[in-house]
């Protein structure tokens, strides 16, 4: 049996809550799993139609951060069978009694604090004593070496994702309703806070309309930041080019992104928030869309420059810009977007399993 810890599950949405599901999804398939999550609302429909079973821990955050070691600790006191614990963040490990092989996933933002902090110590505590640390990739297997992790413990295996789905048809045509046959077609799928850097792409789009006439942007997600980017539209006069839209379903997202041209995400580090990988360039790689993401961090991972699309210096406007205009110069995101579904087989679950499977 794998038992695995974890702060992020859906039925919640995000990037970690899909690596979590396509693991334990994928690790049933060859054992048995039992999974300990933080509560959600309404999880009750979703832990009901899988195949392992599911402890959810509520209440109060810190509460909750002890009643949940104490339930796993409990459990692993009465099953024997436990043969790996398999945890989403250093802090889900922390203060867990097993003596068998644990392994803990890294991601980036979680782990980069300072040499010699008590986080950067209590981190260290953690991964140290870890049989094998999982780094999400090369990036981040870097950091976490700097930041004094024992280099021989880490393996780096990038997060998988599931085939895609057909998409349907009146997904399809309420996309085209909003893109207004519009063209040329740029999307962000993300959260808006300071590291995604939607700031630079607007500023980006401000020149490249003028170039573009037709232009549109469409950005999914919310976030702390999403005031200042909504000002920022309106004192570059660009709301008719761009499209804000958060609370869609999945459906209408992957149609959304099917039917753009280019995604545009050039992250950035801020503060000590940096992007560990980027799960959403393969997403949008599977429906042939090409991406441009950010130097800092680990999009290079994710993103084959010149390839399958470019890594810019998200921190410069003109380098944001270029690689857009680049881009959408001769339509070459067409022969990129080719290239980029063909790579985005190699994360399909079925092929990062084997990758585990070796580790467990």
């Amino acid at each position: 049996m794998y038992l695995i810890i974890t702060r992020s599950f859906p039925p919640s949405l995000g990037g970690m809550q899909n690596l979590m599901w396509g693991l334990v999804n994928s690790l049933s398939k060859i054992n048995l799993v039992k999974v300990f999550a933080d509560y959600e609302i309404n999880h009750e429909e979703f832990d009901s139609n899988v195949s392992f079973t599911i402890s959810r821990v509520g209440g109060p955050k810190l509460l909750r951060k002890y009643r949940k070691i104490y339930l796993i600790n409990e459990y692993i006191k009465r099953n024997k069978k436990i043969e790996c614990v398999i945890a989403d963040h250093w802090k889900s490990l922390e203060n867990i009694n097993f003596s068998k092989k644990k392994i803990c996933l890294i991601h980036s933002k979680e782990i980069n604090h300072k040499m010699g902090t008590r986080l950067n110590k209590r981190v260290l505590k953690v991964l140290n004593n870890a049989n094998i640390v999982v780094s999400n990739s090369e990036f981040t297997k870097k950091l976490a070496i700097d930041i004094g992790v024992n280099e021989n413990l880490i393996t780096v295996i990038n997060p998988g994702i599931e085939k895609l789905k057909s998409i349907s048809s009146k997904s399809l045509e309420k996309a085209e309703e909003l893109l207004k046959n519009r063209s040329p077609r740029l999307i962000t799928v993300a959260r808006m806070d300071k590291r995604k850097n939607h700031e630079k792409v607007i500023m980006a789009l401000r020149n490249l309309k003028e170039l573009h006439p037709r232009i549109i942007y469409t950005c999914i997600g919310y976030g702390d930041e999403e005031q200042n980017i909504k000002k920022l539209t309106r004192q570059l006069f660009l709301d008719d080019q761009i499209l804000f839209l958060n609370n869609i379903s999945q459906d209408l997202k992957n149609a959304l992104i099917s039917k753009s041209d280019l995604f545009v995400m050039p992250t950035i580090t801020y503060k000590k928030s940096v992007e560990g990988f980027g799960i959403v360039f393969i997403e949008a790689a599977q429906h042939g869309i090409p991406s441009i993401g950010g130097r800092d961090g680990g999009a290079s991972d994710a993103i084959i420059h010149e390839k399958t699309g470019l890594i810019c210096d998200g921190n410069k406007l003109e380098d944001v810009y270029n690689s857009i205009n680049n881009l959408l110069n001769d339509k070459k995101y067409l022969e990129y977007g080719i290239n980029a579904k063909q790579n985005s087989e190699k994360f399909y679950w079925s092929k990062i399993i084997e990758k585990y499977k070796r580790i467990l």
